[in-house]
């Protein structure tokens, strides 16, 4: 069912203020930064080989994101893992029981269909799982 762990994905208050942690004292590759605004956030991808960092910063207090920085302060917000068939993953997922919050795929960062299980599906974090909506991996470009 998982090809890998595509990211994980870690609320901040500031991109700007957390990039030079990950960039400088950890020398990740900065990516890039993009806005999706259908979840009110702005992303900052770096790598780390073949997992990404994902940086995510509320562009609102509608967002997501902001209501986890409100509730649980900075900090890891999900790990994200890559793969096949999310449509099929979410029946399959769906029929045994598994509690999801997204039973549809829906459009996320860098061209991804993505869908969140609930936490209470995995001990209390937050599983995301995407795929690329071309079938390739994410692009470091």
């Amino acid at each position: 069912m998982v090809k890998k762990i595509d990211h994980i994905g870690i609320a901040v208050y500031s991109i700007e203020e957390a990039l030079p942690f990950y960039k400088d004292v950890l020398r990740l590759k900065y990516i890039g930064t993009e806005e999706v605004h259908s979840q009110q956030v702005k992303v900052a991808f770096l790598s780390a080989e073949e997992t990404k960092i994902e940086l995510l910063e509320p562009m609102s207090s509608e967002s997501p994101i902001a209501n986890f920085l409100q509730k649980k302060g900075e900090g890891i917000h999900h790990i994200a893992f890559g793969v096949n068939d999310l449509s099929s993953r979410l029946v399959e997922l769906k029929t045994n029981g598994i509690p999801l919050i997204d039973e549809v795929p829906r459009m996320g960062a860098a061209n991804f269909q993505i869908a969140f299980l609930h936490p209470k599906a995995a001990k209390n974090v937050l599983v995301e799982l995407c795929e690329k909506n071309d079938g390739g991996e994410r692009n470091e470009s």
